[in-house]
């Protein structure tokens, strides 16, 4: 288990509003506690909903707060060449005064490649073109000239500007729900978003596979496998799915008709790490038993349950 990290809780933007009503939520949002705000990559509504772009909206989200710090959920690789994902990344962290979080994963939204013509290639090219770029964004971010010789990039002697205000790079995150994926993020992430659903056929599914706590433990095998004796160094991050409500087990009995998961029970559904079901004080004794069982810290939550969730999230922030 990794060494015991303090709390801190973000939200993901989901919900589109005017652009005066858009900022006072990111003020809103900072005012509440939170540590982090935070934007998905896509161009298509698909499942989450439409989404703004992510590199003008952060800018602003910083510029209209001074102490939130403002991240991608995650940058798609393959939308950016990363020289120009570098000098995006740089500019913004420059800017927010040392505030971003650098999310970034291989792709995975089969119909959104293909509405907007872009080839879907197998998951081992799109997690190959991944890491090479992580090379060359650390590289662009590093103090010296960069050369850098790949299949997918090919960097002759560049010097990145700007450099990040954060050194030597803004905190990297990397999403990943599967081997490969996980062990890559332990080798090169400071933070791993752990995905508890499946994208693996180019669609999101909800298999409660992914949700159940042997499958996150071992998840979190494969993070160890990539990153060996930096394991303790890596910040665990989950997005949590939140429901309030009097009765845990009636809050399960209910997700578990909705979603009528095969060959899971009712107790599967309490012990799952990426739900959290019941009172404030309730979540925050689940929380607090998840970060001793798992080693999660940091949690995101959707911007819909901003209010909501934000007395969790002060009761436990820098405990």
């Amino acid at each position: 288990m990794p060494t015991q990290r303090p709390f801190r809780f973000g939200v993901i933007n989901e919900t589109m509003l005017p652009a005066a009503e858009w900022v006072a939520h990111v003020r809103r949002v900072e005012e509440l506690g939170y540590a982090t705000f935070l934007i998905r990559d896509h161009f298509v509504p698909d499942f989450f909903g439409a989404q703004l772009a992510p590199v003008a909206a952060l800018m602003t989200a910083a510029n209209v707060t001074t102490t939130l710090r403002v991240g991608t959920m995650v940058f798609d690789n393959d939308y950016r060449h990363p020289v120009l994902l570098a000098k995006e990344a740089a500019t913004l962290d420059l800017l927010s005064g040392g505030r971003l979080e650098l999310g970034i994963g291989a792709g995975w939204l089969r119909g959104e490649y293909d509405q907007a013509g872009m080839p879907f290639e197998p998951a081992g090219r799109r997690i190959e073109r991944l890491e090479e770029a992580l090379l060359v964004l650390k590289g662009l971010f590093a103090d010296e000239p960069l050369s850098f010789q790949g299949e997918h990039y090919s960097i002759t002697n560049l010097d990145g500007y700007p450099k990040p205000l954060q050194r030597p790079h803004p905190p990297i995150l990397i999403g990943a729900g599967q081997r490969r994926m996980l062990r890559l993020a332990g080798r090169e992430a400071d933070i791993v978003g752990v995905l508890t659903s499946s994208v693996r056929t180019g669609v999101l599914e909800d298999a409660a596979t992914e949700r159940l706590a042997a499958a996150v433990h071992e998840k979190l095998s494969w993070i160890r496998e990539g990153a060996g004796v930096r394991y303790d160094e890596i910040e665990l991050s989950l997005a949590a799915s939140v429901r309030f409500g009097d009765t845990r087990q009636t809050l399960a009995e209910t997700l578990l008709q909705e979603r009528g998961w095969p060959g899971v029970t009712l107790d599967d559904v309490l012990e799952m790490p990426s739900l959290l079901l019941g009172t404030l004080e309730e979540m925050t004794e689940q929380l607090l038993e998840r970060r001793d069982r798992f080693g999660f810290s940091y949690y995101v939550v959707s911007d819909a349950m901003t209010e909501a969730f934000a007395p969790v999230a002060a009761a436990l922030a820098g405990c």
